[in-house]
């Protein structure tokens, strides 16, 4: 048995062997930090938790020689450093907060009652306000692609951390495409969940109605089984969604029904033109989907102006977390800007763009009166170099970003699920991204026809 192997494998195939017994939780993890620690030049993780993970483990394996186990018993998946683990500082990718949290989140509780074990913080550029992981505290995220390449953002940490193989599983957030960025430039699955889907607590937003949590992973059947443990409401939040009919993994293994597929590469921000390559992906994708029975055509969507429910959310999401922090000064310059640049969205003017942001759910309804899915493209631009931010001001850094989430943030806005799926390998070398978007509470289809095209087009990985 190759450990490297193991390690590299995804949730299924570690789950199989984890149950099989042909290796202990024990050694699962020692492997996996032992990868951890050869990669430190990918700046994938914050903190790694070396001591905790091999004492879980364990524990793991004393829980399992006891009786039945969960679903994701024994399974090193790492998280998003805005989300809390229990003893360790919540650094939200800056050096401005010190002491650490004193109990898990709501999803980090529900991943270990479920028994996964929680290897590290992945990293993330400052209160998650950039598609580029890159932070002045922890240094710059490289693509395992192509090294000289961001991972995007603002999960690119994880992203990093599940395409280099290092884990299966990696805990993302999304308030502008933070999930599916990263996974577009990284060649991974990433499905942003529909809004009220998986609990924030403890926190009372995510930057308001826009962000959400959800696992970046190199399958769509891993995605569906950590979907399964973390999602379900939670007493005190704000936004909810109603139970599926079926479980997400039951989407992904039953047999596909034929839907109507309407696909696009117009964006919904004007000032950014899809790369050719990325317009191509969306044209062979549709093809597969025709050839696999779907009906598939082009469409024209009427795509509502969205900045102005986008903005006071983004400006008042880190205006909230920038007030929480323990030590201010340390906060970045750029984040500085961000904060003062946002002095105007306050409460009022944020519950006024939630509601604009209900208005314009409805108004992008009526695409999906004609077709069950949508497919675009999941970026406007290629993967840049690392360094993009370097010396960038907030208006310029907003400015750089308009290609990586010109198809994403509307999405945040209206609360629909979106997902990043992998298309095969650029000219660049790159991992090459479609985004499938569906109606309120639509992940099912979404998982669904995803994993079918998986199936037929099996997701590349970049080369150790």
């Amino acid at each position: 048995m190759d450990l490297q192997d193991v390690v590299s494998a995804g949730v299924v195939e570690q789950r199989e062997l984890l149950n099989q017994g042909v290796l202990t939780a024990q050694e699962l993890i020692a492997a996996t930090l032992d990868g951890i620690d050869q990669a430190t030049d990918l700046g994938a993780f914050i903190t790694v938790l070396h001591e905790q993970a091999l004492a879980e483990a364990k524990e793991r394996d004393r829980e399992r020689a006891e009786g039945p186990v969960g679903p994701l018993h024994g399974i090193p998946i790492a998280i998003k450093d805005e989300v809390d683990v229990a003893g360790v500082v919540t650094t939200f990718g800056t050096s401005a907060n010190s002491t650490p949290a004193a109990a898990d989140a709501e999803v980090v509780r529900r991943l270990r009652d479920a028994g996964a074990i929680i290897i590290g913080k992945t990293a993330m550029p400052e209160f998650g306000q950039w598609p580029f992981t890159e932070s002045s505290t922890y240094g710059l995220t490289r693509n395992p692609w192509d090294r000289s390449r961001s991972t995007g953002g603002s999960s690119g940490g994880s992203a990093a951390a599940v395409a280099a193989g290092l884990v299966p599983v990696a805990m993302g957030g999304d308030g502008g495409g933070s999930i599916r960025i990263p996974s577009a430039c990284c060649g991974l699955f990433g499905l942003k969940p529909q809004r009220g889907r998986v609990p924030v607590a403890p926190h009372e937003h995510l930057w308001w109605a826009l962000g959400v949590i959800g696992p970046l992973t190199r399958t769509v059947l891993d995605s569906a089984i950590v979907y399964d443990v973390i999602r379900g409401n939670s007493p005190s939040d704000r936004f909810t969604a109603p139970d599926p009919a079926l479980s997400f993994e039951q989407a992904v293994r039953q047999p596909v029904a034929p839907l109507r597929i309407g696909y696009s590469t117009k964006s919904p921000t004007p000032l950014a033109k899809p790369d050719p390559e990325h317009m191509r992906a969306v044209h062979d994708t549709a093809k597969l989907l025709a050839e696999l029975g779907h009906t598939v055509f082009e469409v024209e969507p009427t795509y509502p102006e969205s900045t102005h429910a986008f903005f006071p959310q983004f400006f008042g999401g880190v205006r909230a977390e920038a007030a929480e922090v323990e030590h201010p000064e340390l906060l970045e310059r750029r984040t500085k800007q961000t904060v003062a640049l946002g002095a105007w969205a306050r409460r009022p003017a944020v519950e006024w763009a939630i509601k604009r942001g209900e208005v314009l759910t409805r108004k992008v309804d009526r695409v999906f009166a004609d077709c069950d899915l949508l497919l675009t493209p999941t970026l406007a631009g290629r993967p840049p170099e690392v360094g993009i931010l370097d010396g960038a001001s907030t208006i310029a850094a907003q400015l750089r970003s308009i290609p990586m989430i010109a198809y994403t943030e509307l999405w945040n806005v209206t609360g629909h699920p979106a997902a990043a799926l992998p298309a095969g390998v650029a000219e660049d070398g790159l991992p090459l991204s479609v985004q499938l978007i569906g109606p309120s509470n639509g992940e099912t289809a979404i998982l669904s026809v995803a994993a079918q095209l998986e199936q037929a087009r099996p997701h590349p990985r970049p080369a150790r």
